[in-house]
């Protein structure tokens, strides 16, 4: 016959679960939100693709046109894109949901720097995102049209740009996330805003490493991502002077440094204590 758990066995066994079961849920309702927005934005979808192709179409020669190589990309393209879209937008309550999960194990001081990290977040990821659609796509996009070669006839596959603009709105949307990863790394204290501005050579290094891995394969793009990644992080040195203050203002957490070892009479009238608690 087998054992039944002992009740400690179940005590951590049951809020393990009840935290998977939250996860379930939070994790449900995000992919939830996603689905509204799409089917809210189903019936755009075309609109929503001659949208994003402007800024290519605006700078090809007359006459010209994107075009369509495989049977179904006039129906799954502008799909895909609605898709992907539904979940950008649906990133502020998705990050609410893991917020809201990892919350109760946070302190207070805590709690109050993580809300405004994730409203900046989701603005600096949609700030990216427009900076590459309104100022990076006519660049790049009239500059690879003026290098063609003479009686090339540009036409793109919109499979082709779409998962080319795609690259470049997550790798704008992620790299202008830079201020907020500066601050939380000096607010945490694995560095400091003095150490940083020291390795400032790095850091334009890794910007341009970066750029060179999240953008497609041409100096154009990745210049233009190398650069707003290095003056975001001058922004992020900035700012985190000003969260350092918020912090030093805060109450302070206990520390280790506040600890006293027991007297002995201290010990002896806790080991009394604990004694006649075990008697009753």
């Amino acid at each position: 016959m087998d054992n039944p758990k002992r009740p400690n066995d179940l005590n951590i066994e049951m809020p393990f679960l009840s935290h998977l079961v939250e996860l379930r849920d939070r994790i449900l309702k995000s992919l939830l939100a996603v689905a509204i927005l799409f089917f809210v934005l189903f019936s755009f979808a075309n609109d929503l693709y001659t949208f994003l192709a402007d800024p290519l179409m605006r700078v090809l020669p007359k006459g010209s046109s994107m075009i369509a190589t495989q049977v179904a990309s006039p129906l799954l393209t502008p799909l895909k894109l609605t898709l992907v879209l539904s979940f950008y937008l649906a990133i502020p309550f998705i990050l609410y949901h893991l917020w809201a999960f990892v919350a109760p194990g946070l302190y207070q001081n805590e709690k109050k720097l993580v809300m405004p990290l994730l409203i900046s977040s989701s603005l600096l990821f949609y700030l990216g995102m427009a900076f590459a659609y309104y100022i990076v796509f006519p660049l790049i996009f009239g500059f690879f049209v003026s290098v063609a070669p003479i009686g090339i006839a540009v036409s793109t596959d919109i499979t082709h740009y779409l998962d080319f603009v795609l690259q470049l709105f997550f790798a704008f949307g992620v790299a202008f996330e830079t201020p907020v990863l500066t601050i939380v790394l000096i607010w945490t204290g694995i560095t400091t805003a003095e150490a940083l501005a020291e390795k400032r050579a790095y850091i334009i290094v890794g910007a341009f490493t970066v750029g060179m891995v999240l953008t497609p394969p041409d100096v154009f793009s990745q210049i233009t991502l190398s650069l707003p990644i290095w003056g975001l992080f001058e922004l992020g040195l900035w700012l985190s002077k000003f969260f350092m203050k918020f912090k030093s203002t805060d109450q302070p957490l206990q520390t280790t440094s506040d600890y006293r070892p027991l007297t002995e009479a201290e010990l002896e009238a806790e080991m009394a204590k604990i004694e006649q608690q075990e008697k009753q």
